[in-house]
C-alpha cells in the first residue's frame, strides 16, 4: 500500500487496524516461536538445558541490542524526512544503517563468542549447565552477522507500506525456525545449540527475504551512494537510545537476577524466571507490535506537521495496550499451573507450587505496564529520546536494583514481586513526563 496515502489520508481507527494488528501479529508468531522454543528445550533436552538457556538468554538480547538501536534508531528520522518529503535523505539513512548493522553484528559476535565462558562463569554456573549455556551463545555469536539485520529490515519494510508483507515474513520465520528446531532436536537428536542453529537459520533465510525488493529497487526506499555525517549517526543513535539502553539495562538486571537465583534458589528458581520471561515474550511482543507498528505513522504526521492526527493515533495505541494487559493479567490469574506445566512438565509439586505462585505475582505487572510501554514508544516516534530514555533505563535498570534491596528480606517472593513494583513506579514516571509535555503535545496542525 502507499504509504504516503495510508499514513497521511487513512482514519486513524483504520490506520490502527491497517498497520498495528498486522504488527501485533507479526510479534505475535515470534511470540509462539519463543514459547515452543521453550517448550521444545524442556521436552526434549530436560531441566538442565531449559536453564542454561534461560541463563544464556540475556547475553543474546544483548547481541542483538545494537543492530536494534540502528534500525529503530534510523527508522524515526526516515519517517520524518519522508513526512517532509525529503527522500534523498531518507534513502541515505536506509542504506547507512544497514551498513552500520552488518559492521556491528560482526563487531559484537566476535567479543560474543571470545567472552561467553567467562561471562557464564561470572554467573555462578558450572559443569554441564554452564557449558550448554556457552554453546547456546556462541550459536548465535557466529550468525550475528547475517541475522541482527532482520530486526530493522521489519521496521524499513514497514515504512515503505509492506506491512501485510513484514506480517507474513516473520510468520514465515516462526514457523520455518520452529520446523528446523523440531527436526535438529526431536529428529536428529542435537544438544542445546541445535536450538540456536534453528533460530539463526530461520533468521538468516528471512534477513535474505526481507532485503530482496531493496535490492530490486521495489520498494519506497532504495540503496543509494552512502554518504556518512555526524549529524544522522548522532540522530540515529539518539532516537535509538531508548530500545538500546532498555535492552542492555533489561538485560543486566535479568544476569544479575539470575546470579542471585542461582545462589539463593538454583536451577529451580532459574527456571522459574524462565517461565516467567517465556511468558512476558508472549505478552510484550503484542504490546511492542501494536506500538512500534504505529511509529512511522506517527514520525511521518509529525514530519507533516499534523498534530492532531498524531494524537488520534496514539488514542488508539494507548486503549489497545491497556486491553491487551488486562486480558493478559487474567489468563495468568487463571491458568498458572497450565502455563507451567508448558514449559516444566516434569515439575514436581513443590516446582509447580512455586511457578504458579510467583506467575500470579507476575501478573500484576501488566496492571500498569501497558502505560509506560505506550508513552516510551510514544516519546520515540516524535522525537522525545531522552525522555523515552528515562521510562526505560528506569523501567528496565533503576527501579528493579531499588526494589530488589528493598524487597530482599522476602526473599524469593520479592523477586516476583519486584516486576509489578517496577511497573507501578515506571507508570507513575510515564505520567509525569507526558504531564509536562501536555503544551507541546497539544499543539494545532500546521497549515
Amino acid at each position: 500500500m502507499d504509504s504516503h496515502r495510508l499514513f497521511s489520508e487513512t482514519s486513524p481507527l483504520k490506520l490502527f487496524f491497517l498497520a498495528s494488528i498486522p504488527g501485533a501479529i507479526s510479534m505475535l508468531a515470534s511470540a509462539l516461536y519463543q514459547t515452543i522454543d521453550g517448550i521444545f528445550v524442556g521436552q526434549f533436552l530436560g531441566s538442565t538445558a531449559f536453564a542454561a538457556v534461560n541463563l544464556a538468554m540475556p547475553f543474546v538480547i544483548i547481541n542483538f541490542s545494537l543492530a536494534d538501536l540502528i534500525g529503530v534508531g534510523a527508522s524515526v528520522p526516515i519517517s520524518i524526512n519522508l513526512g517532509r518529503k525529503n527522500e534523498k535523505e531518507a534513502h541515505n539513512i536506509f542504506t547507512c544503517a544497514c551498513i552500520m548493522i552488518f559492521l556491528a553484528g560482526i563487531l559484537i559476535g566476535a567479543l560474543l563468542y571470545a567472552a561467553a565462558p567467562l561471562l557464564i562463569r561470572l554467573m555462578g554456573a558450572e559443569g554441564e549447565f554452564a557449558l550448554l549455556a556457552v554453546d547456546y551463545i556462541r550459536v548465535y555469536a557466529i550468525c550475528s552477522p547475517l541475522t541482527t539485520i532482520v530486526f530493522a529490515m521489519d521496521n524499513f519494510l514497514r515504512i515503505c507500506g509492506f506491512i501485510r508483507g513484514s506480517m507474513f515474513l516473520n510468520i514465515f520465520m516462526s514457523l520455518l525456525s520452529g520446523v528446523l528446531e523440531f527436526l535438529f532436536l526431536g529428529v536428529l537428536g542435537f544438544g542445546v545449540w541445535g536450538a540456536a542453529l534453528a533460530t539463526c537459520s530461520g533468521m538468516m533465510a528471512c534477513a535474505l527475504l526481507a532485503l530482496t525488493p531493496f535490492i530490486r529497487g521495489k520498494a519506497l526506499l532504495r540503496f543509494v551512494r552512502p554518504r556518512f555525517h555526524a549529524r544522522m549517526v548522532k540522530q540515529i543513535i539518539s532516537c535509538g537510545s531508548p530500545n538500546f539502553v532498555n535492552n542492555i539495562a533489561g538485560r543486566i538486571t535479568s544476569i544479575n537476577l539470575n546470579a542471585i537465583l542461582v545462589r539463593v534458589g538454583g536451577e529451580l528458581a532459574v527456571s522459574v524466571y524462565g517461565v516467567l520471561m517465556y511468558t512476558e515474550g508472549f505478552i510484550q511482543p503484542l504490546l511492542y507490535g501494536m506500538c512500534d507498528s504505529l511509529q512511522p505513522a506517527v514520525g511521518y504526521n509529525l514530519g507533516a506537521g499534523k498534530f492532531r492526527r498524531v494524537r488520534a493515533i496514539e488514542k488508539c495505541c494507548f486503549s489497545a495496550s491497556a486491553v491487551v494487559s488486562l486480558l493478559s493479567v487474567a489468563l495468568m490469574f487463571l491458568m498458572p499451573e497450565t502455563i507451567s506445566l508448558l514449559f516444566m512438565p516434569d515439575a514436581d509439586v513443590e516446582a509447580l507450587s512455586m511457578t504458579a505462585g510467583a506467575l500470579r505475582l507476575f501478573a500484576l505487572t501488566y496492571v500498569t505496564r501497558w502505560f509506560s510501554f505506550a508513552t516510551q514508544s510514544f516519546m520515540l516516534a516524535i522525537e522525545k529520546p531522552k525522555e523515552a530514555s528515562m521510562i526505560s533505563v528506569s523501567t528496565a535498570l533503576i527501579f528493579p536494583v531499588i526494589l530488589i534491596i528493598l524487597l530482599w528480606p522476602l526473599g524469593l517472593t520479592g523477586i516476583w514481586l519486584n516486576f509489578a513494583g517496577t511497573s507501578l513506579l515506571a507508570g507513575i514516571l510515564a505520567f509525569i513526563i507526558l504531564y509536562r509535555q501536555r503544551g507541546e503535545l497539544m499543539k494545532d496542525d500546521i497549515c
